[in-house]
């Protein structure tokens, strides 16, 4: 097993099999050691900070995972204001946050129109912050709006690169060619694009997961968020077991060694899993973490899955405890944009 590690260090493509013989297991503590050495080769021992603003959580898909997904009618339903979002970037800015994280369900009432003057204002108001969006898919033309008004990066997990899979998670009007186009088409109009799966999503395999590695290695993305499925009580997967987080672990790893230069976010999926989650995945690869600087009522109805972890960095004091929780791992929370390094 360490030599298949090895081989994956140094760029060696490996077959299917053994990528998966990697997934499945096996020396766990050197996989770990291998992906935090190239992580520091890259990045040092800076944690990049991301100021996470939940905008919405409508939503007009139905994913038979997701807590806000449209057919879920106990959700408590709001949308901020443009003077809402601005005060959170204003907020964060104050704090130290230098990219803000634009998150929402595919809410019809965000069209270009609306959504592009919330980009002009914050690359106006704030020209040496990075803005990502995360609102997921598109059509080619708002991209290119979008892109144009000023937003950087943008991120749109895949959910799975196994396309049975992915009908198992999605219902029959969402179309996994369509996901892999708008990937396709962001990279082509100059975001910096990330992609990304839930680990332990109901029918998950191992082969699914290979086919998850070849993607991201094929498509080479500037950024890659991973995280564990976790149920919610008012889905169709309500009933599921949470996914594992030692393979959550092992993935941001293998991701790593994949991607040298990648931005791989500790997600608050893994914190809320457990109690040091995201600590964790910085000792295994991750690079990123994203407080959230939603205003306390939206963060409790943004719920995409249950007990969701709630700590927002709205406060300095938060933000601290954030800080000296990241020391103790050995690493540093700064303050910058935190780009991609491309070669």
């Amino acid at each position: 097993m360490k030599a298949l590690i090895d081989k994956l260090a140094e760029g060696v493509s490996l077959s299917d099999g053994e990528l998966g013989l990697l997934i499945e297991g096996g020396e766990g503590e050197y996989l770990r050691e291998r992906a935090e050495k190239v992580r520091i080769a890259h990045y040092g021992r800076e944690v990049y900070l991301r100021g996470l603003i939940e905008l919405t959580n409508y939503c007009g898909n139905n994913c038979l995972y997701c807590g806000i997904r449209a057919g879920n009618r106990r959700v408590r339903r709001y949308r901020l204001s443009p003077e809402e979002i601005l005060a959170c970037c204003e907020r964060g800015y104050r704090l130290g946050f230098r990219t803000f994280v634009l998150q929402g369900g595919e809410d019809p009432a965000f069209t270009d129109s609306v959504l592009c003057p919330i980009v002009e204002s914050i690359k106006s108001r704030w020209p040496d912050c990075a803005l990502t969006l995360s609102l997921g898919e598109r059509s080619r033309e708002s991209y290119r709006r979008l892109r144009e008004a000023g937003a950087d990066r943008y991120l749109l997990r895949h959910e799975t690169a196994d396309r049975e899979h992915y009908g198992r998670l999605h219902p029959a009007a969402m179309s996994f060619d369509n996901r892999m186009a708008c990937l396709y088409q962001l990279k082509e109009l100059g975001y910096q694009t990330g992609c990304g799966f839930m680990v332990g999503s109901p029918g998950q395999t191992t082969a699914a997961l290979v086919r998850d590695l070849r993607f991201i290695r094929e498509f080479e993305p500037e950024m890659v968020g991973i995280g564990p499925f976790l149920p919610h009580g008012e889905t169709p997967f309500g009933d599921r077991p949470a996914g594992s987080l030692t393979l959550t672990l092992r993935l941001l790893a293998l991701v790593r060694l994949l991607l040298p230069r990648v931005l791989l976010p500790a997600t608050t999926a893994l914190g809320t899993l457990h109690p040091e989650g995201r600590e964790l995945g910085i000792l295994h690869g991750a690079n990123v973490v994203m407080p959230n600087l939603s205003p306390p009522e939206a963060r409790e109805n943004y719920m995409l899955y249950d007990n969701k972890l709630n700590t927002g960095a709205e406060e300095a004091g938060g933000l601290e405890e954030l800080a000296r929780r990241l020391e103790k791992t050995g690493y540093q929370a700064v303050v910058s944009r935190g780009d991609h390094r491309k070669p």
